[in-house]
């Protein structure tokens, strides 16, 4: 589904990226490119104001020494690891929601794993239709379309897949083991960092696309006051600044890892690497669903990902869509 171009900017991203730190020479790249050496000069400028740290040593060539902490397609493109997310990227400088857009391409058929990535939001949305903080140049605020050819039950783990796939890219890249709070939020600390929204296309036998909205606070220092309480950054938990385009690709490269172990294997193989992450288990929790309150105990997930709930009449309640309030 859907045709996707590569720019001459994005090959020469790859030419440079495939020589690790080797150089390239601007003769190479104008014969690969087909363009003349002096039109290959002016794309190195381009890709300096966007924030590569370029080296250019005459009869050498040229070589990407480092990136600036953008998120545009070339800084997510460059060392980038997948085979099939992010291969398509639509990015924003400022978007009302990377959700929206990323609905629009699929109903305009954009391939499967497209990604959708703005420096902002301004009507940035999490379940339930909550309101999400994105301010500009500090967080990662992304769509992601997958195809997978599932039925539409098979739909729900992608939300703990994606989870799983956040956790260990954070844990990598900041140094923070972060909890997974059922089915959607991570923590550091009791305070929210990240949330994921799965949004589902389908027909009544298949899925047409799973669109997984990710947010994360990461180098914001300060929250309005009505979330100082509740919100941190990966920045503050871990008191270094992270560089968001490397975490992106981690997330994406996990991704794409992850939702082929599911296709091949089911949810069970994953679950494991959940529950590593997860801090529900065992623990007095409320679960507010759209019938009303159930109190208990949380036992754990089933292999498609559905929450185990031991009410305090002993009775056990599958819980596949909640709020989860866990008493400390």
């Amino acid at each position: 589904m859907g045709f996707v171009q590569i720019s001459t900017r994005e090959k020469i991203i790859e030419l440079l990226t495939e020589a690790g730190d080797g150089f390239v020479s601007g003769e190479t790249l104008a014969k690969k490119l087909n363009c003349s050496r002096a039109a290959v000069w002016k794309h190195m400028e381009e890709l300096r104001k966007e924030g590569f740290e370029l080296e250019a040593v005459r009869k050498k060539g040229y070589r990407i020494k480092g990136t600036g902490d953008k998120v545009t397609k070339n800084e997510i493109r460059y060392g980038l690891g997948t085979k099939r997310l992010a291969r398509n990227i639509h990015y924003r400088e400022t978007i009302d929601s990377t959700q929206r857009l990323a609905h629009q391409l699929v109903q305009e058929g954009c391939p499967d794993g497209t990604l959708v990535i703005a420096e902002q939001q301004t009507g940035g949305r999490g379940r339930l239709r909550r309101s999400w903080y994105s301010p500009k140049y500090t967080g990662i605020w992304m769509s992601i379309v997958l195809r997978p050819d599932l039925p539409p039950q098979m739909a729900p783990p992608f939300t703990l897949i994606a989870a799983v796939a956040v956790a260990q890219a954070i844990e990598e890249t900041a140094g923070i083991v972060p909890e997974i709070k059922w089915p959607n939020d991570l923590l550091i600390g009791g305070k929210k960092c990240a949330g994921i929204l799965t949004e589902l296309e389908a027909d009544t036998d298949r899925i047409q696309a799973v669109i997984t909205g990710i947010g994360i606070n990461v180098n914001e220092t300060d929250f309005p006051d009505p979330l100082k309480s509740i919100a941190t950054s990966l920045s503050l938990a871990s008191g270094k600044k992270v560089k968001r385009a490397l975490l992106i690709q981690r997330i994406l490269e996990k991704l794409e890892k992850y939702e082929e172990i599911y296709l091949q294997n089911g949810f069970a193989p994953l679950k494991i690497l959940w529950e590593s992450y997860a801090n529900v288990a065992g623990k007095k929790i409320t679960a507010h669903t759209l019938k009303g309150d159930i109190s208990g105990s949380a036992v754990g997930i089933t292999d498609d990902g559905v929450l185990q709930l031991e009410g305090e009449d002993g009775q056990m309640h599958a819980i596949y869509s909640a709020d989860i309030e866990i008493e400390r």
